[in-house]
């Protein structure tokens, strides 16, 4: 700041002043724009601050064409390159596709498409599958033709979730993919064989919170197991669960005796 006698420093409250209109300003921009909250949690967030700080006030903002047309083009290029890394490990090694679907704020199905390889997992793309969950056809139609595009020769396994609309869907694809292994979902199948019988042990929570986010869904059902512990082990020691259809069966007996006996659980 400039005085009489020349240019001189900002007191402490000035800055702190100051400081506090630039944050101000950033959550503006977020409550007007209705935008979540956990933004300023990301990276990308935290990198274009120190951009824009870095560059000084003489920055000039992208237009309204630049950012729909001009960087997004650039964003999608530099992905695709970087895909091809991706692409290469695949042919070598092969690969898993994995097909995630979960409901959004509208009620749409969504199925979010991955593939999984050495080199880690990668998004390729979601589908609005809202008029053919329950379909086997038009579900076996999907995975068909995500198969094509990573490519046959590289798709060793397919997995997703085992409803019964795609679990026919994956029998159909098997049978015209003859080198394809198809694989339900782990976390949904322990979600679904513990559900009913679990609850009455756990005041009625879920093992999955699946709404928070289905590839995450694993570590939060081990996390969950772990929290219920003491209902686990009550269930498998109830009159429940010994009249059961699993009870006595080598499956059931080998994860009780993890439940109950094993030290490490």
């Amino acid at each position: 700041m400039k005085g009489k006698g020349g240019p001189r420093h900002q007191t402490l409250n000035e800055m702190v002043q100051d400081i506090d209109m630039v944050v101000r300003d950033i959550c503006r921009c977020l409550y007007g724009n209705a935008l979540p909250f956990n933004l300023v949690k990301s990276p990308l967030f935290t990198q274009m601050v120190k951009s824009i700080s870095k560059y000084g006030r003489d920055l000039k903002l992208p237009s309204y064409h630049e950012v729909r047309v001009i960087y997004l083009k650039k964003e999608v290029d530099d992905i695709n390159t970087r895909l091809e890394i991706y692409r290469d490990e695949w042919k070598k090694t092969g690969c898993i596709l994995m097909l995630d679907g979960w409901t959004d704020e509208k009620n749409k199905c969504l199925i979010n498409s991955l593939v999984n390889s050495l080199r880690g997992t990668v998004f390729i793309k979601s589908i609005d599958a809202s008029g053919s969950i329950k379909d086997a056809g038009k579900m076996f139609e999907l995975f068909d033709s995500m198969v094509d595009e990573i490519g046959e020769e590289n798709v060793v396994q397919v997995v997703f979730d085992s409803a019964s609309a795609l679990v026919a869907a994956g029998k159909k694809l098997i049978e015209k993919r003859k080198d394809l292994f198809w694989t339900p979902c782990a976390a949904h199948c322990i979600d679904l064989v513990l559900e009913d019988r679990y609850w009455r042990f756990s005041n009625v929570r879920e093992l999955t919170r699946s709404v928070v986010t289905r590839f995450a869904t694993a570590y939060l059902t081990l996390k969950s197991v772990l929290n219920q512990k003491v209902a686990l082990q009550s269930m498998f020691v109830s009159e429940k669960w010994a009249s059961s259809t699993y009870a006595g069966k080598d499956d059931g007996d080998s994860v009780k005796e993890i439940i109950l006996g094993d030290s490490r659980f």
